[in-house]
């Protein structure tokens, strides 16, 4: 603590030493700032308040028809963009700062010392937005703000129409090459249905379910044919029992029932093994050859003829009556036999397409499916340019965005700045510090030692004594009147400084 106080100490002995630098110092410092201060023109600040209104009541009416537009993102991004070099350039055009450039280097000083001093402030919470700026001029200063709330509310207003029309202009485009994708792909599905018809799978049945359905139905008829010859082997029996007239040529004899059964058992059991396998699998040809032996002995007893014992049963009415019903049933057989050969034909058709139609309908699925997705998308763009006309539309619409000027922009009669009194009395301080600094550089450039201290501290030689300075009566008067002089100068610095604070307040402009 004590080598702190003795520094202190040596420093104002420093100081006092030069007193009469320090002093001068800080009048010529004071005077020149305080001159600058002065003549600092007064700048003046207009501004404008604007209120946006986003909330409309065609939001609510038109949700879900269309994509509205997001009003908020669009205002704050006209807030953040309004101070731009292409904004500044026009708004130099409109107040006819650009014709007061002489070359391209002043104009661009002029960009950029606008883009400095335009202001941009607001809240997005209260859509409430402060457009301000400060110029010596408060006519030009009126004129630009004017400028600049022009501008904000004409490129909220039109810039989302411009997006719009340019996402018509483009989904235009794609319905275009969606309708030549569509004709193409409709031309392609009609060739390959008249290359291949025939061949192509009915409606909700694909090669497989016609291959079933086939085999099932040719089964049902063999069924159905092996239940006909049944009963017609049945009549015959009953017609056997009665015998033949003189003259009269004996009937043939009915065929064993069980046989009749296991030939069609054998022959459903060999369709159903040719769904499966090839004619050289040996269990087709095994039951191939068995269905050809009970064939062949189905020939042979229906070649043994057998006669009715009684003579005169030919003419009961019952005899006629069965034979009527042979008739029948023989006409029934015939025709459960054509369709059994019909429905056969159509499954060996099937079955020698087995190769082509799976591929056939494989491309005929992927065209379908090219076709779908092409109108679907076209259906879609068809649907999104209606939306993005009325986007479009609802986007220039003035109900949308609403914009009230709460404070027009007006010429200033107050100046805002500079801040004299401030600026006056920063540079007070700076010319009593200046004047400290520069005592105190004046005291290291020229170093003397003020005590006993200090001497023995840099030579470290020993001290015996000091002697004492003996000042006469006239230059004690000299220093007196040197120290009344100091004052004067000291004290004539504060009252000038006052004298200017007042005179500063005294200014009603300021």
């Amino acid at each position: 603590m004590a080598e702190i106080t003795a520094l202190t100490l040596n420093f104002l002995k420093a100081i006092g030493k030069y007193r009469w630098h320090a002093v001068i110092i800080s009048w010529i410092v004071a005077l020149c700032g305080w001159a600058v201060v002065l003549k600092l023109p007064n700048q003046y600040e207009a501004s404008a308040r604007v209120y946006v209104d986003t909330q409309s009541i065609l939001k609510p009416l038109l949700s879900g028809m269309t994509m509205l537009p997001n009003l908020e993102q669009q205002v704050m991004f006209m807030r953040r963009t309004l101070i731009s070099r292409p904004n500044v350039e026009r708004v130099m055009r409109m107040v006819d700062l650009d014709v007061k450039t002489a070359d391209p280097k002043e104009h661009e000083e002029m960009v950029n010392k606008l883009m400095s001093e335009i202001r941009m402030g607001g809240t997005e919470r209260d859509d409430i937005y402060t457009i301000s700026y400060t110029s010596p001029n408060p006519q030009l200063g009126k004129e630009v703000v004017q400028a600049f709330l022009t501008i904000f509310v004409e490129g909220s207003y039109g810039g989302k129409k411009l997006d719009s029309d340019k996402a018509v202009q483009f989904i235009d485009d794609q319905i275009r090459s969606y309708e030549e994708k569509l004709v193409s792909a409709e031309n392609k599905l009609k060739e390959f249905k008249i290359r291949n018809m025939g061949m192509l799978p009915s409606e909700g049945a694909d090669f497989a379910s016609r291959m079933n359905g086939g085999g099932e139905a040719l089964n049902q008829a063999r069924l159905e044919l092996a239940e006909a010859e049944q009963a017609r082997n049945a009549i015959r029996r009953q017609i056997a029992g009665t015998p033949a007239a003189p003259g009269e040529r004996a009937l043939p004899a009915p065929v064993d029932p069980e046989l009749e059964a296991r030939i069609a058992a054998v022959a459903k059991n060999l369709d159903a093994l040719r769904l499966q396998f090839t004619e050289q699998h040996p269990d087709i040809i095994a039951n191939r050859r068995l269905l050809e032996q009970l064939q062949a002995r189905k020939e042979e007893e229906s070649r043994k003829p057998r006669t009715a014992l009684d003579p005169g049963a030919s003419y009961s009415p019952m005899l006629q009556q069965l034979n009527v019903s042979l008739s029948e049933a023989e006409a029934r057989v015939a025709s459960l036999q054509a369709r059994v050969a019909e429905y056969s034909s159509r499954v060996a058709r099937l079955r020698t397409q087995s190769a082509a139609v799976p591929e056939i309908e494989a491309q005929l699925a992927q065209l379908n499916r090219d076709y779908e997705v092409n109108r679907e998308n076209y259906q879609k763009l068809l649907e999104r340019r209606e939306s993005a006309k009325l986007s479009g539309d609802l986007s220039s619409a003035t109900d949308m965005l609403t914009f009230r000027v709460i404070d027009p922009p007006s010429v200033p009669l107050k100046p805002s700045g500079p801040n004299r009194l401030l600026l006056f009395s920063a540079v007070f301080a700076v010319a009593l510090a200046a004047g400290l600094a520069g005592a105190l550089l004046m005291s290291q450039l020229r170093p003397t030692f003020l005590s006993q201290a200090a001497l023995r501290e840099s030579t470290g030689i020993p001290i015996l004594g000091s002697i004492s300075m003996n000042w006469t009566g006239a230059q004690t008067v000299r220093r007196k009147r040197r120290l009344i002089q100091l004052g004067a100068a000291i004290l004539v610095l504060f009252g000038t400084y006052g004298a200017g604070v007042a005179a500063i307040l005294a200014r009603p402009t300021l």
